[in-house]
C-alpha cells in the first residue's frame, strides 16, 4: 500500500506550522524542504515542523530537518519539531522519527515538543532543548 506524503501549512500564535504525514524519504523530502523555503522567503522565521504523523523517514528526511535547523539558524529563526510523546496510543509508527532521530545522534540538535499547544507556547519548556552546535 502506497502511503501517500502531505504538507499541510497553517499558523498558530504567530508561528508557521507544517504539519507532515506519510513517508519523509528520497522522493517526499524535497517538497518539505521548498515549502519551509517558501516560509522563511515569505519572512516567516518562526516554524514548528509537526511531525507526528510521519510513519517512516530515511536519511534525506533528516537532512531535510538538519538543513532546515541550519537554515532557520542563519535567518535568526526559530525551530521546533513535535514529535509523539513515548507512549503514544499509537505507537507501532509514533516513534519511527524519535528513533531514527536518536539513532543517528541527532535529536539532541532540536527543541522537541509532544503537541501543537506546547510547540506554539512561548513559555512551553522543551521535552528537548536543542544543544547548541
Amino acid at each position: 500500500m502506497m502511503v501517500s506524503f502531505k504538507v499541510t501549512d497553517g499558523e498558530r500564535g504567530g508561528w508557521t506550522v507544517l504539519q507532515v504525514s506519510g513517508e519523509m524519504d528520497l522522493v517526499t523530502s524535497p517538497e518539505l524542504r521548498q515549502r519551509v523555503h517558501s516560509a522563511v522567503a515569505d519572512g516567516r522565521h518562526r516554524v514548528v515542523l509537526d511531525l507526528s504523523e510521519v510513519v517512516f523517514c530515511d536519511s534525506s528526511g533528516v537532512g531535510v530537518l538538519i538543513a532546515t535547523r541550519r537554515l532557520m539558524r542563519s535567518c535568526q529563526g526559530s525551530l521546533r519539531l513535535i514529535l509523539p510523546a513515548q507512549g503514544a496510543a499509537d505507537s507501532a509508527h509514533a516513534h519511527h522519527v524519535n528513533r531514527v532521530l536518536g539513532a543517528l545522534g541527532v535529536r539532541r540538535l532540536f527543541d522537541v515538543y509532544a503537541d501543537l499547544t506546547t510547540a506554539t507556547d512561548e513559555a512551553a519548556i522543551p521535552l528537548q532543548a536543542a544543544t547548541p552546535a
